[in-house]
């Protein structure tokens, strides 16, 4: 029963929002009240959850999502995305625009968290996709492939640090093969998966106040080294923790790094160095680069509702003890360790909308194998992420910030998002298979 009522719930969502036009926050607080209901809770106890959702998600992106709009926003007004674009166009061509959007991605996708990573690279997919003249999408779907790939599959990003811990897996092997299997995945669910859809598909119409299409002349524009660097300092700095913890566990420099390396720190530092080099230096007037600042807010209050609406009805799905349900139906399974902690985490990332929580609930059951069978841990690792990305929908936050930065329906976030990341997540399962074969 507890699937069956979920089925519902998503089902009901489903209709308020596509046929009855609600708004999607207030849908997702109402469906995530009744399937709480459904689920055995109280009304008190399913608002209490709802609540505790949205503050813990909300929680941990206000200041992300709050600040990285703001740096978009000085970095577009200022010319200072054009730059980078109009130089990546000219270094790499029209032709291989996309390429060049990819690789930056992936770069910025190894030291920065998903949501950080789209809120800084939106402005600058808005800005090739205008000097490029290509659909939005078809420079915005690799880049958020990228993003969500090396987010599940490459340490020191949460979810896979997190289970290489269960499953005592060695960080350095884990993020070499987790790059080796990323790579292909991303190519495939991005890029190559753009090529399926026609040109109309992938044009959007960008939301009002998070981008404006001007055109700077060449006086008019910052430099592309400290318009690279402004746009580079939350990526720095989260690098820089990551590699104090890495190599430097028990330095005294850790707990400086992990403050300058906290993504809300380090995008209000970008913000702060940006304010000088995209305004003030630049003889811009403070008036009018805290214009810039309280429109960049303006336009990002609704996603910030929906997204935490998005995280209520997830945690009412936790709160409920989902997960524990479909443990229990896997248990003592004869399959292969790695495809069993896939298929697991591929469940609970469908039933649950959680990645974490996915990841997490799949090592804790898939553990004991790696001792009993000899598989490699560094691989139990990668399955289990490969797993949690699986179909994300409307139960998960990142199907809302993918959807309301790019202005699209919830027909049209399926079929591009929730199918890109099966695509990333079946590549990374055969990623893992190939390996395994290859070592075995």
């Amino acid at each position: 029963m507890p699937i069956v009522y979920i089925c519902i719930g998503i089902a009901l969502l489903l209709l308020l929002m596509v046929v009855f036009k609600l708004n999607a926050f207030i849908s997702l607080i109402i469906v995530g009240l009744l399937v709480g209901i459904m689920e055995g809770m109280t009304p008190a106890e399913a608002m209490t959850s709802v609540t505790n959702g949205l503050g813990g998600t909300l929680g941990g992106l206000a200041l992300v999502i709050g600040f990285g709009g703001m740096l978009g926003k000085l970095m577009a007004d200022s010319g200072g995305a054009q730059r980078i674009a109009t130089t990546l166009i000219r270094v790499f061509g029209r032709n291989r625009v996309q390429f060049a959007a990819v690789l930056t991605a992936i770069i910025v996708g190894i030291a920065l968290f998903f949501e950080t990573g789209v809120v800084v690279l939106i402005p600058l997919v808005f800005v090739i996709a205008a000097e490029a003249s290509v659909p939005i999408l078809y420079i915005g779907m690799p880049v958020i492939a990228a993003l969500i790939t090396m987010h599940g599959f490459v340490p020191p990003h949460p979810g896979p640090t997190a289970v290489a811990g269960i499953f005592h897996a060695n960080l350095g092997v884990t993020l070499l093969y987790g790059i080796i299997i990323a790579i292909p995945a991303v190519i495939l669910s991005g890029p190559m998966y753009t090529r399926l859809f026609k040109k109309e598909d992938l044009e959007v119409e960008i939301p009002k106040g998070l981008f404006t299409p001007k055109h700077f002349e060449e006086d008019e524009m910052p430099g592309f080294g400290i318009s690279v660097f402004t746009a580079l300092i939350p990526i720095i700095l989260i690098a820089f923790q990551a590699v104090v913890e890495i190599a430097m566990p028990k330095s005294s420099l850790v707990p400086t790094a992990q403050f300058l390396g906290n993504p809300g720190v380090a995008l209000l530092i970008a913000v702060i160095v940006a304010i000088f080099t995209f305004g003030l230096n630049r003889g811009k007037k403070m008036s009018e680069l805290m214009n810039s600042v309280s429109e960049s807010v303006a336009s990002i209050a609704m996603i910030l509702l929906i997204i935490g609406g998005g995280g209520a009805f997830k945690q009412v799905l936790i709160d409920s003890h989902v997960d524990k349900y479909v443990a229990n139906l896997m248990e003592g399974s004869s399959m292969s360790p790695l495809l069993l902690a896939w298929l697991i985490a591929a469940i609970l990332r469908v039933v649950l909308g959680s990645a974490t929580v996915a990841g997490m609930t799949a090592a804790g059951i898939a553990a004991p194998l790696v001792a009993a069978t000899h598989v490699s841990p560094e691989l139990m690792v990668l399955a289990t992420g490969a797993g949690s990305m699986t179909f994300s929908h409307v139960n998960d936050a990142g199907f809302w910030i993918y959807k309301e930065f790019f202005n699209l329906t919830i027909g049209k976030t399926i079929k591009t998002w929730s199918v890109m990341v099966t695509i990333a997540s079946l590549v990374g399962l055969a990623g893992v298979l190939i390996i395994n074969a290859l070592i075995s």
